[in-house]
């Protein structure tokens, strides 16, 4: 059996010295850049690796870019294989943040073809919550070799988002805090507000009290009302830099919402050119 949305800690812990399955501790805060690498030093899953956003999951920033661009392909399947990952793996992505950059990976895994790849519901509070095993043991890796197999319809560029927005063929879901997305507040980005059109749709609300995804029904009654009249292979997920817009698609894939897209340049790379419009006030 694989798994290619969420998956459990319990059903984690069965598996988590099968060879065939590699585990990847994708924690990260935007406030300190080093506590995602410190919090792994101090303790974590068995036999996981440590991908750090910035330096292994985002390229380097260029004035016309968001603040977390794609990583290069040959570098990240490089990287890949230097986890040991191969295209027969089940890899399994957590976090601190209710799945916030866990989300990340797999969205690029899926990007590159392999769709073996969950995130870990809870995230690491869930393990702990279940008195499962933490260590500081750093593991010693077999590497690989990964094969990447584009998926390019999985993601938008600007100049295919400003086409698709000016058609109307599309449903935008912005995945920031509201008072971001109004423009009331915006403390990470120079420019405050939201493209034209999209609707609200914080990644938060996909999760309960505990940081684990609301039930697969509930999130599929939820999304159905906000996409209207737009099947899911016509919507199109963005936030500030394209990292938890994907928590967003996960929440559709999981509850079989399948087919929805990336704005992977998201708000911070939309502002980069003046030419491209902003709104303010909420898109009905």
């Amino acid at each position: 059996m694989s798994y290619n949305t969420l998956i459990s800690a319990q059903n984690l812990h069965q598996n988590i010295n099968n060879p065939k399955w590699i585990v990847v501790d994708c924690r990260f805060s935007l406030a300190d850049t080093t506590l995602g690498s410190y919090a792994y030093r101090h303790g974590h899953i068995p036999n996981a690796r440590h991908a750090d956003l910035n330096k292994d999951l985002s390229a380097e920033i260029r004035s016309y870019t968001g603040r977390h661009p794609l990583p290069n392909v040959k570098v990240l399947a490089n990287k890949l294989g230097l986890w040991g990952i191969n295209n027969d793996t089940q890899v399994v992505a957590y976090d601190d943040a209710g799945g916030a950059f866990a989300g990340r990976l797999w969205w690029l895994l899926r990007f590159l073809g392999h769709d073996k790849v969950a995130v870990l519901d809870g995230g690491i509070n869930a393990w702990q919550k279940h008195d499962l095993p933490i260590t500081t043991k750093v593991p010693i890796v077999k590497t690989s070799t990964f094969r990447p197999y584009l998926n390019l319809g999985l993601w938008l560029n600007a100049e295919q988002l400003q086409y698709e927005v000016a058609t109307k063929k599309i449903r935008l879901i912005d995945a920031r805090t509201i008072e971001r997305y109004r423009g009331e507040q915006e403390l990470i980005d120079p420019v405050a507000g939201h493209i034209p059109s999209a609707l609200n749709r914080p990644f938060q609300l996909n999760l309960d009290k505990n940081s684990f995804f609301l039930p697969a029904d509930e999130l599929k009654k939820q999304f159905k009302q906000l996409l209207g009249s737009k099947i899911p292979e016509k919507t199109v997920h963005y936030c500030g830099s394209g990292v938890t817009a994907c928590h967003n698609l996960l929440a559709m894939e999981y509850a079989g919402l399948k087919g929805s897209k990336l704005y992977a340049g998201s708000w911070s790379e939309w502002i980069t050119n003046q030419n491209r419009s902003i709104a303010t006030t909420e898109s009905a």
